[in-house]
């Protein structure tokens, strides 16, 4: 392989590393906002008088119906962009090994190759 091949290759694998870097951030965030949902969840199933939750930057009040339905619809988005996210880096993972594995035979085949 030529020394612009492996070059190349270096340079997409370190871009897959940092995809992956932000996906990871991003896996994190969506996490984090799942978690906040179904605690949110949890609270408004379990609440007897009037439902207050924010909107943006305002509090509203609600029912207790439709409070949940609002907070279980964000939580499904929630899970559905984390399932992509998830394949998106299981993909970029078995790129990153392949390419790690080319670039770590190829510079074993230039270390044996006499100059």
């Amino acid at each position: 392989m030529e020394k612009e091949q492996l070059e190349k290759i270096t340079r997409d694998y370190q871009m897959i590393q940092e995809q992956l870097q932000a996906i990871t951030v991003q896996r994190e965030q969506f996490s984090g906002q799942k978690l906040e949902l179904k605690e949110a969840m949890d609270s408004i199933e379990k609440s007897t008088g009037k439902v207050f939750y924010a909107i943006g930057g305002a509090i509203v009040e609600s029912t207790k119906e439709a409070a949940l339905k609002d907070i279980k619809e964000k939580h499904e988005s929630t899970e559905m962009r984390l399932t992509i996210l998830n394949k998106q880096y299981d993909e970029l993972s078995k790129k990153e090994q392949s390419l790690r594995t080319e670039i770590t035979n190829e510079l074993k085949m230039a270390g044996k190759q006499p100059f």
